[in-house]
């Protein structure tokens, strides 16, 4: 036995032939065809200077406009597929997360199309359809969704919010206006939001502002650090340069004196980097409030937006970051003096070596006491690099 097809809606039965919308108030011509009420009549109100009358779909011709009937029977069937289809399929209708869900439902709620600022309410298309379709609903102010509705409602009166109280900064409804806000400054929801959006519109010009301050001083700092690197690996060639002119067995020394150029580099770059850390935060705490102000300037209701935005919180404040500074210099002056007055006694001390060298093979008399003096001189010189030798050596250590 074949299982029973579900009616629905999605075919072409219940489409209006003129709007290929689902029919809306349904009426019947002599010729069986159906459409909207407003549908016909429209496309009849355009054929009434010809006074040809025709059904669109199967074009028969009438000699006077016809005269058309509701079909009852046809609605409540529409009506009924359309419960169908919400209790076939409540998945998709369900209210989520991020949804506003319908006040009228009982049990899991289905997700909400508008709301009824005469109600105080949001309902879903099921529940909306009296608003829609009866006469005693007309008067009632049907409105976009709105969230936590609740915040459009006094919680003295539960009115609605219509005022703004500018001596209390507070939303009011009417009658907390007429009573105890009858003396104080007041204004409409509007007018107020007009004035704080210059201030807002302000505020995240500054903080724009303050945010290009500080990514230009974080540019700064970062040059900085390039500037000590290369200043190190200048001092290391300078070093390096004086290090090859030394004896072989002060290489050693050479090695140290790059150690505390790298301590003091790391320590520089250290310093450097936790000003980093420092700017790079609060440009972060700049960004959040910016993108934070600017997702409030795109609220667009005026009472959410009047209790999230407050002048005083939400002006950026000054707060500059203090200046550092960093020391160029990785060698003290003292071990610089002494690194200089050893390498120029080495020097000297290596010339009279090579001169001493080379009188070995003069017997000359006048060349002996020559020899003599210069190999005087040669043990001055070397007690003088040992002694500058070991004060380097004492002083990095």
């Amino acid at each position: 036995m074949a299982a029973a097809v579900k009616p629905s809606l999605s075919t072409d039965k219940y489409s209006c032939p003129v709007c290929l919308e689902l029919l809306k108030e349904p009426v019947s011509l002599t010729c069986g065809h159906n459409y909207c009420l407003d549908c016909i009549n429209d496309y009849w109100d355009k054929a009434d200077k010809e006074e040809i009358y025709n059904c669109p779909q199967c074009l028969r011709t009438f000699n006077m406009r016809p005269e058309i009937n509701r079909n009852v029977m046809l609605k409540d069937i529409i009506e009924k597929l359309q419960d169908m289809e919400v209790a076939v399929s409540p998945s998709q209708h369900y209210a989520g997360p991020d949804d506003v869900p319908c006040d009228a439902c009982t049990g899991k709620q289905l997700r909400a199309v508008k709301t009824c600022l005469t109600c105080m309410a949001s309902y879903c298309e099921t529940h909306l359809r009296p608003h829609r379709e009866s006469e005693a609903f007309k008067r009632h102010k049907l409105e976009e969704l709105i969230g936590n509705i609740e915040e459009k409602l006094c919680t003295k009166h539960q009115k609605v919010l219509e005022i703004y109280c500018r001596t209390d900064e507070s939303c009011v409804c009417l009658l907390c206006a007429a009573t105890e806000h009858k003396s104080h400054d007041t204004v409409t929801p509007e007018e107020e939001r007009a004035e704080r959006q210059g201030h807002l519109v302000n505020s995240i010009s500054t903080l724009k502002k303050r945010i290009q301050e500080k990514e230009k001083e974080l540019e700064e700092v970062k040059e900085v650090i390039v500037r000590i690197q290369c200043s190190v690996v200048i001092e290391i060639l300078e070093h390096e340069k004086t290090s090859t002119s030394l004896l072989q067995s002060i290489e050693r020394l050479g090695s140290e004196v790059t150690g505390v150029i790298k301590d003091q580099e790391k320590m520089e770059v250290t310093k450097a980097q936790e000003f980093i850390v420092q700017l790079e935060k609060e440009i972060k705490d700049l960004r959040s409030r910016d993108a934070e102000l600017a997702q409030l300037s795109q609220i667009d209701d005026h009472i959410h937006f009047l209790k999230k935005f407050s002048l005083s919180s939400f002006t950026p404040g000054d707060g500059d970051s203090p200046n550092i500074t960093f020391n160029g210099d990785f060698l003290p002056e003292t071990l610089k003096k002494d690194l200089s007055d050893l390498k120029e006694s080495l020097e000297k001390l290596s010339s009279l070596e090579l001169l001493k060298t080379s009188e070995t093979m003069v017997s000359s008399p006048d060349h002996a006491m020559k020899y003599l003096r210069i190999g005087d001189q040669a043990f001055k010189c070397k007690s003088a690099s040992v002694r500058k030798f070991y004060n380097v050596l004492s002083y990095l250590r």
